[in-house]
């Protein structure tokens, strides 16, 4: 009896650590990322981003699976959530700002020879614009508050008040890989997309927006089901479909756009809500 009652609690505390580990993985990948940008292989940090991005999904899914929820893993979760989506979107910006005022940038940014470019080039950066790379810190500030606030708000249980710290991740870390995809591209529109996304001035003012966005009172819908009927998920079933048939389409260059399409199906999915309360 002593046995069964000895195993079972190991078994327990298993069971507990499942979601821990998993957690753990989302953290080991915002590392990754971070030493990756670092050090020349910015073109491989997003994989570690999307990595961790399923360690994150399934920990909290995993937990509910087993019913193991608790506080110590909720704790880990922000933590680990800090460094992978503030801290390494952060460290991303911070780097393709910078390099983007470099002679030939562009072409040792798609090379991955980063470091050695910001060794050999330092000199050609100007006074102001080497201060313009610390915009980029907004990010990791305010992913900071965004955390902090949906640890203690008690309405974010089944929706999002503030743009999620995933999803903001998400948008910046794909740029790099749609950059290499344009510039290695024959594709007309590619090469002018990846022109765009690589621009200092669409670097810092889409920083400045998105981080504003993470601590905004706005309510945004999330992708939780707690039944399937069409009356109660329509915005979630018509984001996922147009979401997939982007993604199927485009491929990698679609996340931004489906960013986007999340934030405006939300802004009428609010003005919905507010005229069915008016009524």
């Amino acid at each position: 009896m002593v046995k069964i009652v000895t195993f079972a609690k190991v078994m327990e505390k298993i069971k507990k650590t499942i979601p821990n580990l998993l957690t753990t993985g989302n953290l080991v990948g915002g590392i990754l990322a971070i030493v990756l940008t670092l050090t020349g292989g910015i073109e491989y940090a997003p994989w570690c981003i999307f990595v961790s991005a399923i360690f994150d999904f399934l920990d909290g899914f995993v937990a509910r699976l087993l019913k193991v929820q608790n506080e110590l893993g909720k704790q880990l979760d922000s933590l680990a959530d800090m460094v992978t989506f503030g801290v390494a979107p952060g460290i991303m910006m911070l780097t393709m700002i910078h390099i983007n005022f470099q002679k030939n940038s562009i072409v040792s940014f798609v090379n991955g020879n980063l470091l050695r470019t910001i060794s050999k080039d330092y000199s050609q950066v100007q006074p102001w614009q080497e201060y313009l790379m610390y915009i980029a810190l907004l990010i990791p500030i305010f992913a900071l508050f965004r955390l902090a606030k949906f640890n203690l708000d008690t309405r974010q249980t089944s929706s999002f008040i503030g743009l999620p710290t995933p999803a903001m991740t998400l948008f910046f870390a794909v740029i790099p890989l749609l950059v290499i995809n344009g510039y290695e591209s024959e594709v007309d529109w590619k090469i002018k997309m990846a022109s765009f996304l690589i621009n200092p001035l669409f670097l810092i003012i889409s920083t400045i927006i998105l981080s504003v966005l993470m601590v905004t009172e706005l309510p945004l819908f999330a992708l939780k089901f707690k039944g399937f009927k069409w009356e109660d998920n329509k915005i979630r079933y018509v984001f996922l479909t147009i979401g997939l048939i982007l993604f199927a389409t485009l491929l990698f260059w679609s996340i931004p756009i489906i960013i986007i399409l999340y934030l405006i199906l939300s802004l009428i999915n609010n003005n919905t809500i507010h005229k069915k309360n008016e009524i």
